[in-house]
């Protein structure tokens, strides 16, 4: 008999939720970088565990929104989690019971969820278990575990007990799939992780990425061309670089890494526009795969 479930990954910024998807999927899936608030959207991570397929749901940490993206964010955040079987509050076991991570397990009260601390190597089982005590306090869970999503400290443990605690049903993708999220969309994703990576301070979180084209070749390559979004004029002088060395850079660094995602050779072309006000557009909200929350 087989089992499918999905499984959603919640908690505050910076938490590792991205990192532990990467790491129970064996799979660059969700975008990792050292900064908050780098998911935007809901990604869905498929791990085939024995009999069982889980349906991971990476989503956006949970925050005070100010803008309309911020607002698209935590809306995807609460969306994955209600529509999930079983939720994970990930905790960084270093930060403890922030006030941040209190109000996410307040929401999870009557909510099928196991806590995870995540980061646990680097704290001493002395502070980890006043922390557990807190938090379940604040919220009963099912199950706690403690892993370290960089290491794979305790991550098989944990894929054994999620891959026994989904419920028996057929399985909902193909056994071989990684991922739902459509080519487009990871294409898009993938350039901006290189601008978080190789740009600073406020730069990535005033950029988009949109994939304007993904065409198919006949010798089996794939040629995407994708337009960078920023807010502002001094924005897309840093991404393009002196002489367009640093958009190079960007584009060199994507590209190796969809080819290796894609398995197949990628042509990439990328062009940086100035739009102000991006965020606060419905249909750049929606050409990243983020509902419109107004």
């Amino acid at each position: 008999m087989t089992r499918c479930g999905f499984v959603a990954i919640v908690g505050a910024p910076n938490a590792g939720k991205s990192t532990l998807l990467n790491r129970l999927t064996g799979a660059k899936l969700s975008i990792v970088s050292p900064k908050a608030q780098t998911t935007r959207f809901r990604v869905l991570g498929i791990l085939m565990r024995g009999n069982s397929q889980v349906l991971l749901v990476d989503t956006p940490g949970i925050f005070k929104p100010r803008r309309r993206l911020d607002r698209a964010m935590v809306n995807a955040a609460w969306t994955g989690a209600e529509d999930a079987d079983l939720v994970l509050l990930l905790v960084d076991a270093k930060a403890g019971l922030t006030e941040a991570v209190r109000e996410i397990a307040e929401r999870l009260r009557g909510r099928t969820a196991w806590l995870v601390l995540n980061k646990s190597d680097l704290v001493s089982p002395a502070q980890l278990l006043p922390l557990v005590a807190g938090l379940n306090e604040v919220a009963p869970f099912a199950e706690t575990w403690m892993v370290s999503a960089t290491t794979g400290d305790g991550t098989e443990e944990l894929m054994d007990a999620l891959a026994a605690a989904v419920r028996e049903g057929p399985y909902l993708y193909p056994e071989d799939d990684l991922t739902d999220l459509p080519d487009r969309l990871l294409a898009a994703e993938i350039v901006r992780e290189q601008i978080f990576l190789q740009t600073h301070e406020e730069v990535p979180y005033a950029a988009t990425v949109e994939t304007e084209s993904f065409q198919e070749r006949p010798d089996g390559s794939v040629r995407i061309e994708a337009t960078i979004y920023v807010g502002r004029a001094n924005h897309k002088a840093i991404l393009i670089g002196a002489k367009g060395a640093r958009i190079r850079e960007i584009g060199a660094k994507a590209r190796a890494h969809l080819s290796d995602l894609l398995d197949r050779p990628v042509h990439l072309f990328l062009n940086v526009k100035e739009r102000a006000g991006w965020d606060e557009e419905g249909a750049r909200l929606r050409a990243i795969g983020l509902e419109d929350p107004s």
